[in-house]
């Protein structure tokens, strides 16, 4: 029998935004872990993560819960910085070509 660990393993999202998918559309963890392994699998999926937890933050702070906003700030950074396409600006980076240093490629 699989648990909700392993669902949560197999959605390729950490506890906390699988969490925060469940909190924004309202379903149990499960359902979100699912919901979570189908979207980051599909072209545009990361930024309908990336929205349901900006949302997600807008409520928090709507209904004065800092605590909880400030967490799902750093489930956003974590989510970003895992899933770069998400982010203009980091997508941008993502085309740049490699560098070459004296016939080599360079590392930053």
């Amino acid at each position: 029998m699989l648990t909700l660990e392993d669902c949560i393993e197999m959605s390729d999202l950490t506890e906390e935004e699988v969490l925060a998918i469940a909190e924004h559309e309202h379903i149990p963890a499960i359902a979100a872990a699912a919901m979570a392994h189908y979207l980051v699998h599909r072209p545009d999926g990361e930024m309908c993560v990336k929205a349901m937890i900006k949302d997600d933050i807008r409520d928090a702070l709507a209904r004065g819960d800092k605590v909880h906003a400030l967490t799902l700030k750093l489930v956003m950074r974590h989510f970003i910085g895992m899933h770069p396409r998400c982010e203009q600006r980091l997508r941008a980076l993502m085309h740049t070509p490699e560098r070459r240093q004296g016939g080599r490629a360079g590392k930053c």
